[in-house]
């Protein structure tokens, strides 16, 4: 693999994760799921310990949520791309604000708690020159306050 290629995969990859984060916060559950290979797994942040395994589980866990609002921060996106050029592993660091929705459709009112504070330890995989996501293990940094 050229040095690049390299770059070209860590680019790749750092816009899947941001581009991950828009798809989540307009709830476009379907495209979401399709971020990750067929035997993709994820975890929550806020349920470590609580694996949806598979995609089409992942699509059904995200449709069968409350709606809510909500703006992901990413940051600190590191990737290490496999010399093979075909597996990567990535991390980051999430900021979570959410809100309940206007009735009006109008502005969110934003939760009077602060933001999560999360990470995100990703294994990537590339099928037919996509990258995928294989595994998204989240964590909180801090403790949510009560």
């Amino acid at each position: 693999m050229t040095d690049i290629e390299r770059m070209l995969a860590e680019h790749a990859i750092a816009r899947l994760i941001t581009g991950y984060v828009g798809i989540n916060d307009a709830n476009r559950w379907d495209e979401l799921a399709d971020t990750y290979a067929e035997h993709g797994r994820m975890n929550r942040p806020t349920a470590p310990d609580d694996w949806v395994e598979g995609r089409e589980a992942i699509r059904a866990s995200f449709k069968a949520r409350p709606p809510r609002a909500a703006r992901h921060i990413v940051a600190n996106i590191v990737v290490d791309v496999a010399e093979d050029g075909l597996s990567a592993t990535a991390s980051s660091q999430i900021l979570l604000f959410v809100g309940t929705a206007a009735p009006d459709g109008g502005i969110p009112a934003q939760s009077p708690k602060p933001p999560m504070v999360g990470s995100y330890a990703d294994r990537l995989v590339c099928e037919g020159g996509r990258w995928l996501f294989v595994e998204r293990r989240g964590s909180l940094d801090f403790t949510p306050p009560a």
